[in-house]
């Protein structure tokens, strides 16, 4: 799952991304509402954690211009100001959840999952192919009734293909799915994990596949429904 967090306290920020990539979800950091907006229009987020007190405007004042960029965007504001008519504000412009600082990392992580859970946003909860089973709600990977434990990088590659399964994902979307905007990124470095996947998946039994379509991406199928179409290993 990949987040943007519009924070301009870069110590704050960066230990945040640091716990949530730990539960296996990729945090943008931006510190102002110009790149924000600039990443909400380049990239996909399922939510977004905004500070109210950013150097170029009021985050509550954003919350309308993001919902015009991507509508139905979970949005949680973070700010330090405590007071009641603060966080009334905060909700009435239209977020979603108001958090005030400091805050547990599994209290964030639990309003998360209620946002997540509400029957406003398009979330599917939990996915079976063949003997797979993925759940959104904790991001685990059962085969066979057994817990698989995979990597964080492989189980964002397998996630973003499970949420698409049975279509072609292409490598710039999957990519944006498993690294962040300030990531450095190895040239094979993507090739690697499905690669890696691919073998963890076939080595636990699992009746899905990864196909690599070339030229044009990636693909999960259930081994059955497997057939031998060009460019398809």
């Amino acid at each position: 799952m990949r987040l943007l967090i519009v924070e301009d306290d870069q110590q704050f920020a960066s230990v945040l991304a640091t716990q949530l990539a730990r539960h296996g979800m990729v945090g943008d950091v931006v510190p102002s509402l110009r790149q924000a907006e600039q990443a909400l229009a380049s990239h996909e987020y399922r939510v977004m954690l905004l500070d109210r007190q950013l150097p170029d405007g009021e985050g509550a004042d954003f919350v309308p211009r993001a919902r015009a960029i991507r509508p139905g965007l979970p949005i949680v504001i973070l700010t330090a100001k405590s007071e009641i008519s603060e966080r009334i504000d905060g909700l009435d412009s239209g977020a979603d959840d108001y958090l005030t600082k400091p805050f547990s990392t599994d209290e964030l992580l639990a309003r998360l999952r209620a946002i997540l859970r509400r029957p406003t946003q398009v979330v599917i909860q939990t996915i079976r192919i063949g003997n797979v089973r993925y759940s959104s709600d904790d991001r685990e990977v059962w085969v066979d009734g057994e817990k698989l434990t995979l990597p964080r990088r492989q189980l964002l590659v397998l996630e973003a293909l499970l949420m698409r399964h049975g279509r072609t994902v292409s490598r710039a979307a999957l990519l944006e799915s498993v690294y962040g905007l300030d990531e450095h990124l190895e040239s094979n470095a993507l090739e690697a994990h499905v690669s890696k996947l691919r073998r963890a998946l076939a080595e636990s039994g699992a009746g899905i596949k990864i196909h690599v379509l070339r030229g044009l991406g990636y693909m999960v199928q259930e081994i059955r429904q497997e057939s031998a179409g060009p460019g398809r290993q």
